[in-house]
């Protein structure tokens, strides 16, 4: 009885040592593949298609602006192709989920158009993410445009493989495009393919430290609501880039400490924080600056952190290409970003 005993335990130990080394694989497998480098969609040139989307909020009375980004496309020898649906309305969207769902998934199919440019943002997008079929993009990858709500498509369009474009939407434009002159100067070097390296001014929030890493992020709450979906990005080994508009500090901290409970910042090679629009005040003031807070919330991790970059929901919303390898260097004087070929 006790030989019985003794062999049905050593069966039970093998089998236990078996499952737990192909675990250990598949985790060390999928990793790799978060990990590894994403494809990068062919740079523009002359004569290619641009379409312009809405794959989120309502465009009421925005006509100017989207006939501007038409015009502004023209002027760099791009053929712009409105969808059709880009004026439709639905509540508090651009047209029904089916609707969006139809201009974007016609865009990423059309073999012919090399970029797509979103909008505007607001929300929406989650709504028609797991409509989306990505057979034919992966055929012909192209650059995907956008910022805020649009978040959520970049994160999706990591977890496929692909990077993609942080910058100005089409209601980004302002009547005197000198305002803007910056953004769009960045957006059209990285659609052309000479990003824009950045040296950001001093700040004295700052995380002194060197670092590289795959870029990633976009809006925060955006990314916190991703949690625990397959669009939630594996930030190991990466760097991070966040921005926010028209939240309470409170609101911040919550998100960073979910995050940061989810594991999101365990293995994060840094930190880029960029605008942080429009904070709201309680009647409970937080007592600290935005940027305390988020030092306070991740004070455990040694990573470097810049606050100056400009980026996010201001009028100087420079382009960032996501999924990209960049070097970080956060130093006394200055912070520099550099995008890896």
């Amino acid at each position: 009885m006790i030989f019985k005993h003794s062999y049905l335990y050593t069966i039970f130990i093998v089998l236990m040592t078996i499952n737990s080394n192909i675990h250990s694989q598949n985790k060390s497998e999928n990793s790799t593949k978060m990990t590894s480098s994403l494809i990068k969609p062919p740079y523009l040139k002359a004569g290619d298609t641009v379409a312009i989307v809405a794959p989120s909020g309502i465009l009421r009375n925005r006509e100017r602006e989207v006939q501007q980004a038409v015009d502004l496309l023209k002027s760099w020898d791009l053929h712009p192709f409105v969808g059709d649906h880009v004026f439709s309305k639905a509540n508090h969207f651009a047209g029904t989920d089916l609707e969006r769902c139809e201009d974007l998934q016609n865009a990423m199919d059309d073999s012919k158009i090399s970029a797509i440019w979103c909008a505007r943002g607001g929300y929406g997008t989650v709504r028609i993410l797991d409509k989306l079929d990505y057979t034919e993009f992966k055929k012909n990858p192209k650059w995907i445009v956008g910022y805020s709500d649009i978040t959520a498509l970049h994160n999706q369009v990591h977890n496929e493989g692909f990077q993609s474009l942080h910058a100005l939407m089409c209601v980004s434009l302002t009547k005197d495009l000198s305002e803007v002159k910056k953004p769009i100067e960045t957006f059209k070097r990285a659609l052309f393919g000479n990003p824009t390296n950045y040296d950001l001014s001093y700040s004295t929030y700052n995380k002194l430290g060197e670092t590289s890493g795959q870029l990633v992020g976009g809006n925060l709450t955006i990314l916190h609501t991703m949690l625990g979906s397959k669009e939630s990005i594996n930030t190991s080994g990466k760097i991070l880039f966040i921005e926010e508009i028209g939240e309470y500090k409170y609101h911040i901290d919550r998100m960073l400490q979910s995050l940061k409970r989810a594991g999101y910042f365990d293995n994060l090679n840094g930190l880029i924080v960029g605008d942080m629009s429009k904070m709201r005040k309680n009647t409970t003031l937080w007592g600290t600056s935005v940027e305390q807070l988020i030092l306070d919330a991740l004070e455990e991790f040694d990573f470097p952190i810049t606050f100056s970059m400009p980026a996010g929901h201001e009028k100087d919303n420079r382009a960032l290409i996501l999924g990209r390898e960049i070097d970080l260097n956060v130093e006394k004087e200055k912070t520099s970003i550099k995008f890896k070929n």
